[in-house]
């Protein structure tokens, strides 16, 4: 099998799967020698840019996927009729950043840093797969413990979890760019 011929079997997988098409599929999908599917990724990409094409491969949870250009937002907004963006709340946004940044950890553990019940929250983090039971702590009762998923780091546009942002990193962000109410409180 030639170098092009794999290209195009890559692209065409690519195209076929909602999620995103690891390195592990790739061995699956091929006999022998498989080829590197980030090689062919950069191979491809290189050529849409090239080209101008409204797509482009990005890296995603660990695997590699079909993604739409940020400037044809507004037109797929238009046909599929919806947002497209995961809606949560204040309390499940809250929730889910202590998961990222703590995993694993169990409910005690979430509740005691948000200092109320995170029981709804975390039932909530679940069904929409954000969260993923990982195991049981060794503590009294053996509570459960929580840690995010493929599919968190999906919505969130992340490869694999050390691409969240560090808290420092995020203080001086903060610091850069003040909120309009730390502006509306020096006016």
């Amino acid at each position: 099998m030639t170098k092009d011929e794999q290209i195009r079997i890559v692209e065409a997988l690519l195209f076929a799967t909602p999620e995103s098409l690891t390195q592990q599929q790739i061995n699956l999908v091929f006999d022998g020698d498989p080829p590197d599917v980030k090689e062919i990724a950069d191979i491809l990409n290189e050529k849409y840019s090239e080209n101008g094409h409204s797509f482009y491969i990005e890296a995603i949870a660990n695997g590699f996927r079909l993604t739409s250009q940020p400037d044809y937002e507004i037109w797929i907004r238009r046909l599929l009729k919806k947002s497209g963006r995961l809606v949560l709340s204040q309390a499940a946004l809250e929730t889910l950043a202590i998961v990222a940044y703590k995993q694993p950890l169990n409910r005690f553990e979430v509740e005691s840093i948000r200092g109320v019940d995170c029981s709804g929250v975390i039932k909530t983090l679940l069904t929409r797969q954000l969260i993923q039971i990982k195991g049981r702590d060794s503590s009294p009762g053996r509570p459960l413990l929580y840690s995010t998923t493929t599919k968190f780091l999906e919505y969130f546009g992340l490869n694999k979890i050390s691409e969240i942002p560090k808290l420092n990193e995020m203080k001086d962000l903060e610091e850069e760019n003040p909120s309009d109410e730390q502006i509306n409180a020096f006016e």
